[in-house]
C-alpha cells in the first residue's frame, strides 16, 4: 500500500505540473494589425480588443483617446476602493 501510495502522489504531482506547461498557439491574424505593437500587447493574444470598440474606426487617435479614458477610469475606480477601506476602517472626513 506504500508503493500504491507513493505512485498515486507521483501522478497527481506530475498531472499538477502538466498544468504549467506552455500551450501551442497557433499565429492568427487579425484586422487590428496595426495596433500588434502598443504597449500592453501581450504574446498569447496580440492586441486585445474584446469589444470591438476599434473594429469600424481604427485611427491612432481614437486608440489614444479610448487608452487614455481607460486609464482614467482606472484611476477613479482606484480612489473609490481606497475611499471604501478607509471609510470602513473607522475614518470619516468631515
Amino acid at each position: 500500500t506504500n508503493t500504491k501510495m507513493k505512485s498515486v502522489i507521483f501522478a497527481a504531482t506530475i498531472a499538477a505540473a502538466s498544468a504549467f506547461a506552455p500551450a501551442q498557439v497557433a499565429k492568427t491574424t487579425t484586422s487590428l494589425n496595426a495596433f500588434e505593437d502598443e504597449l500592453g500587447a501581450q504574446a498569447p493574444l496580440g492586441f486585445f480588443d474584446p469589444f470591438g470598440m476599434l473594429s469600424g474606426d481604427c485611427t491612432q487617435e481614437r486608440f489614444d483617446r479610448l487608452r487614455y479614458v481607460e486609464i482614467k477610469h482606472g484611476r477613479i475606480a482606484q480612489l473609490a476602493f481606497l475611499g471604501q477601506v478607509v471609510t470602513r476602517a473607522g475614518i470619516h472626513l468631515p
